[in-house]
């Protein structure tokens, strides 16, 4: 089919606004106009309960900003369950404040606390920072669980496009570590080394995120080539020292018609069944990259919201 007509009308205004593309900017200015704009067409913030900002000790000393949200005040007798939740944006823009609302509307649907990871971002971190990161968060969380009131048998990791690629790669690392997830919630993931698909070419142009965009934020990111045919950077082709993919989470992916990222997360789902794994693939029809942050104006984005969310509640076993 073709875009619906209030995701033309989005990329119409993108096109008016006359913005220079990020790979015309320094990498802090892009995450500057990112910050301006992420939450433009996203739904008002759900209240919560509580919400804490924390510090996560990092593998190489450093510290790793996250923030907890608590959709209610948690119980010791009844621990709240978890979203481990990792922000997207080319592991180059993008922050906890970028997906705030996306994470409260998670939070206040699933009936779940959701842990946003502030992972450090490219060039000035460069692979595989994002995912020691993730992992050392997730990690962390996992271990500290109690004293957060939080149920450490139900955990779920997700994430939307480079956050997606880092859920993915943390459900096979947290499986390998014994403290495997119960859901991994991808939305429109990056999984590819190399953007070769048929959809990569039919949408290179025209439609949010570019070919040329896509290439910008990856250099920034590898630190060579090589580090394309890395596991964790392709879990989709990532040929050097790949793990089996067998027994990881069950997946719920979400990918958008018009994303150049389509074809690689329907060929992503594809790898994990043949691996014996649990998918559900729903593709959006008619919508483009970063649609689930347009839930003020774009019907299909509060569907795949209240989706995900239901994906959440069954897993984690707050609600049908």
């Amino acid at each position: 089919m073709p875009l619906t007509a209030k995701i033309a009308l989005v990329l119409d205004m993108v096109a008016r606004a006359g913005r220079a593309p990020y790979y015309e900017q320094t990498p802090q200015q892009a995450r500057a106009e990112y910050e301006k704009s992420a939450s433009v067409l996203e739904i008002p913030a759900a209240p919560m309960h509580a919400v804490e900002d924390l510090q996560v000790p990092a593998r190489d000393g450093s510290t790793i900003r996250a923030r907890l949200y608590l959709p209610v005040e948690p119980q010791w007798a009844e621990p709240l369950p978890v979203l481990v939740y990792y922000h997207g944006g080319g592991f180059t823009i993008g922050s906890v404040d970028t997906h705030d609302a996306l994470c409260r509307m998670f939070a206040r649907d699933a009936r779940c606390a959701v842990f946003s990871v502030d992972y450090r971002l490219a060039p000035e971190h460069r692979f595989p920072s994002a995912v020691h990161d993730a992992f050392d968060a997730y990690a962390w969380l996992h271990a500290h669980a109690a004293g957060y009131a939080l149920d450490v048998s139900r955990f779920a990791v997700g994430g939307d496009s480079a956050g997606g690629t880092l859920a993915t790669v943390c459900a096979v690392l947290a499986r390998d570590a014994g403290i495997a997830p119960v859901l991994q919630l991808l939305i429109y993931p990056a999984v590819s080394a190399h953007q070769q698909t048929e959809s990569h070419a039919r949408l290179a142009d025209g439609y949010l995120l570019t070919a040329t965009t896509i290439q910008w934020f990856f250099n920034q990111y590898v630190r060579d080539v090589s580090d394309r045919d890395d596991w964790r950077f392709a879990p989709l082709d990532g040929a050097r020292d790949a793990p089996d993919f067998c027994g990881v989470a069950p997946a719920w992916i979400a990918v958008a018609e018009f994303d150049p990222l389509v074809d690689e997360g329907e060929a992503y789902a594809r790898k994990l069944r043949e691996a014996g794994n649990e998918v559900t693939l729903v593709r959006y029809a008619g919508v483009i990259h970063e649609f689930i942050k347009m839930g003020s104006f774009v019907d299909e984005a509060r569907l795949a919201q209240q989706q995900a969310a239901q994906a959440l509640r069954v897993a984690l076993g707050t609600g049908d």
